[in-house]
C-alpha cells in the first residue's frame, strides 16, 4: 500500500511528480466554474432568494415524489437489491465540476471501485445549477467505465433548476413538473417567483446523446425519487434530500421515521452533514424534530451518517449514551473547490477529541495549499506561501497539538509563518486572544472558497469504499491528488471498521 497524506508529504501529492492520466478522460474543452464570476453568482441566486423570501423546496419536492408514485414507483421507496451478505459500495460526494479535479477522481475509483456492486453520490451531482445539458460532462462522461448502477441524493446546487434535470437522469426520465398556480401579487412568494431562476426551454436537447456514454444493462438503475432506501445485503441504506437550505420537509420527515423503522442494521447518505468543521448540525424537519434524533435513537439502529455539501473528509465517532458509537462522516471530496480543514478548531464535540477525530487534507497540507492559492491570487507569493513543513508546524502550535505528520525540511516556526497562519484563518486554541484574519472561515468559505479549484496537483480528493459483511462495515477513504502515484495505488487516508451487532 503506498504512502498516504499521514506518512509522508510524498504522499500527499507534494514535491515533483508524475502527472496523472485523468486528463485522457477530459473533453478537449472544459468549463471553468468560476464562484467570482456575477454571471455564475446570479445563475445560483434561489438559495439566497429561498432564505429571504420562503423555501418552496418541501412543496416542489412533494410534487415530484407524487410524479412518480403515480408512474408506478414503490410507495415505501425502497430499492430492494439481491446483493449477498458481503458486498461493497462506493459513495463520493459534491463532484460535478466537470475539470480537473473530478476527473483526478476518476482512476483511482475505477480501480479500488472495480468490485463493487454500486456507487452513490452524495449531494451536487452537478455544478453550477444542475442542468440537464451538463450531464454529459459532469456525469456521464467521467463514470463512463464504472460498470455498475449509480445512485443520488441531490444537492443545494441540483435543486437551483427546481430538480428538472436530477429527475430526468436518475428518476426513469421524469417529464417537467406542470406549472404551479401564479401566487397573489405583492406577497413573497410573487417576489421570489419573479426572481426564481428557471431551466432554458430547450435544456436537456443533448441528454439522448450524453446516456450513450453509460449504456449497458449493468449501469441502469432508477430511483423512486429523489430520497430512497436501499436495501443491499444485511444493510439499510438511507438517502435524504436536504434541498436549498439543509433541511427536511414533514412528509420526508415522516417517511424518514418509518423507513427507519426494524432491526436492520442502517446508514444513513444525507446532503448535509450531521457534524461538521467541529460542530453539531442535526438537520431540522418541518413539522418538529431533527435527522439526528431518528438516527440517534437505538431502536431505528444506524451505525453511520455520510455526508456530502463541504468538499472535503471528517470523522467523528460519536459515543451514545446507551454505548453504541456512531460514525458521523463528511465525504464530499469528490471532485468540487476544496473546503479548507485548517480552519476547523481543536476538536471538542460530543466526547470526540482531536485524539479521536480524523480529516483529510490534513489541516497543514489544507493551509499550505490555500497559502499558495493566496499568493498566486494577491500576487504576494513570497510572503503568503508556506512549505508543507512550515504549515504543519504551525498548526500544531496554534492548536496545541502533536503534527499528524512529521514535518520535514525546514519547519522552523518564524514571525512570518504565524502572521500567514492567522492571516489565513487558521484555528487556534481556545485560550488564545483573537487576531485579524482574512475571510477563510465565513466569507471565503461563501464567496472566495468557492473559486479556489485550481488545475494542477495535488488536489485533495477523496472517495469511500465501504465493504459491508453480516458482522461489520469495513469504511476507507481513499486520496484523490491528480498525480500517478496516487492514481496507480491509491493511498486509505482513513479506515474504520462498523460493527452490525
Amino acid at each position: 500500500m503506498s504512502d498516504s497524506s499521514r506518512d509522508t508529504a510524498e504522499g500527499a501529492g507534494w514535491g515533483t511528480a508524475e502527472l496523472g492520466v485523468y486528463r485522457r478522460l477530459m473533453p478537449h474543452r472544459t468549463e471553468k466554474v468560476s464562484w467570482l464570476d456575477p454571471r455564475m453568482l446570479w445563475a445560483a441566486r434561489n438559495g439566497v432568494l429561498a432564505s429571504w423570501f420562503g423555501d418552496p423546496t418541501g412543496r416542489t419536492r412533494s410534487r415530484w415524489v407524487a410524479q412518480r408514485r403515480a408512474a408506478g414507483a414503490p410507495a415505501d421507496k425502497v430499492i430492494r437489491r439481491t446483493d449477498p451478505d458481503r458486498f461493497s459500495f462506493l459513495v463520493i460526494g459534491d463532484t460535478g465540476e466537470g475539470d480537473d479535479p473530478q476527473y483526478a477522481v476518476v482512476p483511482g475509483m475505477l480501480k479500488v471501485g472495480r468490485d463493487t456492486s454500486f456507487a452513490v453520490v452524495a449531494s451536487d451531482v452537478i455544478y453550477p445549477v444542475g442542468s440537464a445539458d451538463d450531464y454529459g460532462t459532469k456525469f456521464f462522461r467521467p463514470y463512463q467505465d464504472y460498470r455498475a448502477p449509480v445512485y443520488a441524493i441531490p444537492g443545494n446546487h441540483d435543486w437551483y433548476e427546481d430538480l428538472g434535470g436530477f429527475m430526468r437522469v436518475f428518476c426513469d426520465d421524469a417529464p417537467p413538473l406542470p406549472p404551479e398556480p401564479a401566487p397573489r401579487p405583492l406577497t413573497r412568494a410573487w417576489l421570489r417567483s419573479l426572481l426564481w431562476h428557471r431551466p432554458r426551454p430547450d435544456d436537456g436537447r443533448h441528454l439522448a446523446e450524453a446516456r450513450t456514454m453509460r449504456s449497458a444493462p449493468a449501469q441502469q438503475a432508477v430511483q423512486p425519487g429523489p430520497y430512497w432506501a436501499i436495501d443491499a445485503g444485511p444493510v439499510r441504506i438511507v438517502g435524504i434530500d436536504t434541498g436549498l437550505l439543509g433541511t427536511v420537509d414533514a412528509e420526508q420527515g415522516a417517511w424518514l421515521r418509518e423507513v427507519s423503522q426494524g432491526p436492520r442494521p442502517k446508514i444513513l447518505i444525507t446532503g448535509s452533514p450531521l457534524y461538521v468543521d467541529g460542530r453539531h448540525e442535526p438537520c431540522a424537519i418541518e413539522d418538529g424534530g431533527t435527522v439526528d434524533e431518528i438516527v440517534r435513537d437505538p431502536a431505528h439502529h444506524y451505525v453511520a451518517a455520510i455526508g456530502g455539501d463541504i468538499h472535503n473528509y471528517q470523522r467523528y465517532p460519536v459515543r451514545l449514551d446507551d454505548g453504541r458509537t456512531l460514525q458521523y462522516v463528511v465525504a464530499g471530496g469528490g471532485g468540487a473547490f476544496m473546503h479548507a480543514t485548517h480552519t476547523i478548531p481543536r476538536v471538542s464535540v460530543a466526547g470526540v477529541t482531536e485524539r479521536d477525530f480524523r480529516c483529510y487534507p490534513l489541516r497543514g497540507d489544507s493551509l499550505a495549499f490555500y497559502s499558495r492559492l493566496y499568493g498566486r491570487r494577491l500576487r504576494l507569493r513570497r510572503f503568503f506561501t508556506l512549505t508543507e513543513a512550515e504549515a504543519t508546524a504551525v498548526i500544531a502550535e496554534r492548536l496545541g497539538i502533536p503534527p499528524t505528520r512529521a514535518p520535514g525540511g525546514d519547519a522552523r516556526v518564524t514571525r512570518r509563518v504565524r502572521l500567514v497562519a492567522g492571516l489565513l484563518g487558521t484555528a487556534r486554541r481556545p485560550d488564545r486572544a483573537k487576531r485579524f484574519r482574512l475571510p477563510v472561515r465565513k466569507i471565503y468559505t461563501q464567496l472566495f472558497s468557492p473559486s479556489s479549484a485550481t488545475y494542477s496537483p495535488p488536489f485533495f480528493k477523496c472517495f469511500l469504499r465501504l465493504d459491508v459483511g453480516p458482522e461489520s462495515v469495513r469504511l476507507r477513504c481513499y486520496a484523490a491528488t491528480g498525480n500517478r502515484a496516487q492514481e496507480t495505488d491509491p493511498p486509505v487516508e482513513d479506515e474504520v471498521t462498523i460493527p452490525l451487532g
